[in-house]
C-alpha cells in the first residue's frame, strides 16, 4: 500500500468521523405530538398556505413538492403540484409524492389516515403573533435552518415600521374588519387584531369573543365603527345587511376595499404580516375620519 494511499484513506476516514451520521431531527408540534425524523425533511407537502410561505421564506422553497390550492405566494408555488385543500385533502395524491413530512393545520382531521399509510404530519396553526414567532421556530428545528427567528425579528420590525407612519389624528379608530362573509370577524385576539392595535386601532370586536368570532351582524351596527375594513368579495353584502347603512363607516364611506392579492396578505399569519401592516397602515392614513367625535 503506497503512502499516498495510505494517506487518502485515512483522509476519508477522518472526514466521515467529523461528519458522521445524518442527526435525527425531533420536534414537538401544535398538537403536542413529537415527531421524530431520520434527518431533516427533504420533500414536503404542506397544505396551509401560510405554512407553505413560511418554508419558503425560512430560504427553503425547493424542498416543497405538493401544495394545496390556496398556496399561491412566492410565485413558484404555483408550479407545484396541489393536492387539494387543508379540509379535504387528495390522499392518494399525497401518498404519490413520496414526502418526508406533510405540514398541515390543527384543524386537519385525516392526519391518521396518513400516518397509517407511513406518511408523518406536523400540525401547526398560529393566530396570534405569539403563534407565528413560535411556528417559524418550529419549522426552523425541522428544517435545520440556522437563526430561523430572525424571520421573525424581521416581521416584527416591520409591523413597528408601520405603525410609526400612523398618523397621530386616525389613532384610535373604531373599526371592524370582515374576514369572509360569515360573517366573522377578526377580533382583538387574532393576529390581524394584535396588528391593529400597534396601529394604534380600536377593534370593536374584544378579545373575549376570540381570535375570529362568527358575529351577529346586529352588534356592528350597535357598535358603529369609524372605519370598515373588507375584502372585495364581502363588499356587496355590506350594505344589504339590516340597518348597516346607517353604520358611520358605510354612512360616511369610510371602508377600505382589499383586493383578492391584498386579502390573501392580510388574512395569512406568517412572513408577509409586516406587508399586511403596511396595508391597513395605509388605510387608516387614507381613509380613517381624522376626528372621532361620537356620532
Amino acid at each position: 500500500m503506497t503512502f499516498g494511499f495510505q494517506f487518502l484513506t485515512l483522509a476519508v476516514f477522518a472526514l466521515a468521523v467529523v461528519a458522521g451520521p445524518a442527526q435525527a431531527v425531533q420536534v414537538t408540534d401544535d398538537q403536542g405530538v413529537t415527531l421524530t425524523l431520520p434527518k431533516a425533511p427533504l420533500r414536503i407537502v404542506s397544505l396551509l398556505p401560510s405554512l407553505t410561505e413560511t418554508v419558503c421564506a425560512l430560504g427553503q422553497c425547493q424542498r416543497l413538492v405538493g401544495v394545496d390550492r390556496y398556496s399561491n405566494f412566492p410565485e413558484s408555488v404555483k408550479k407545484l403540484p396541489q393536492v387539494g385543500g387543508g379540509m379535504d385533502p387528495n390522499i392518494e395524491a399525497i401518498v404519490a409524492l413520496h414526502p418526508d413530512v406533510v405540514l398541515a393545520a390543527l384543524s386537519s382531521r385525516w392526519a391518521q389516515r396518513l400516518a397509517a399509510l407511513g406518511i408523518p404530519v406536523f400540525a401547526l396553526e398560529p393566530k396570534t403573533q405569539a403563534d407565528v414567532q413560535r411556528v417559524i421556530g418550529k419549522l426552523g428545528q425541522l428544517l435545520e435552518v440556522p437563526d430561523g427567528q430572525k424571520l421573525w425579528r424581521e416581521i416584527d420590525a416591520g409591523v413597528n415600521t408601520a405603525a410609526q407612519s400612523i398618523p397621530s389624528g386616525v389613532r384610535g379608530t373604531r373599526l371592524y374588519f370582515e374576514v369572509n362573509r360569515g360573517p366573522y370577524g377578526a377580533g382583538e385576539a387574532s393576529f390581524i387584531g394584535e396588528i391593529l392595535t400597534r396601529l394604534g386601532a380600536k377593534n370593536i370586536l374584544p378579545a373575549k369573543l376570540g381570535p375570529f368570532p362568527l358575529i351577529n351582524p346586529e352588534l356592528v351596527v350597535r357598535e358603529n365603527p369609524d372605519l370598515i375594513m373588507v375584502g372585495e368579495s364581502n363588499l356587496e353584502a355590506l350594505e344589504q345587511r339590516p340597518g348597516w347603512s346607517r353604520i358611520r363607516a358605510i354612512r360616511e364611506h369610510h371602508v377600505c376595499i382589499f383586493t383578492p392579492a391584498q386579502s390573501d396578505v392580510l388574512v395569512r399569519p406568517g412572513p408577509r404580516m409586516a406587508e399586511s401592516a403596511r396595508i391597513m397602515a395605509q388605510c387608516l392614513s387614507d381613509k380613517a375620519p381624522s376626528t372621532k367625535a361620537q356620532p
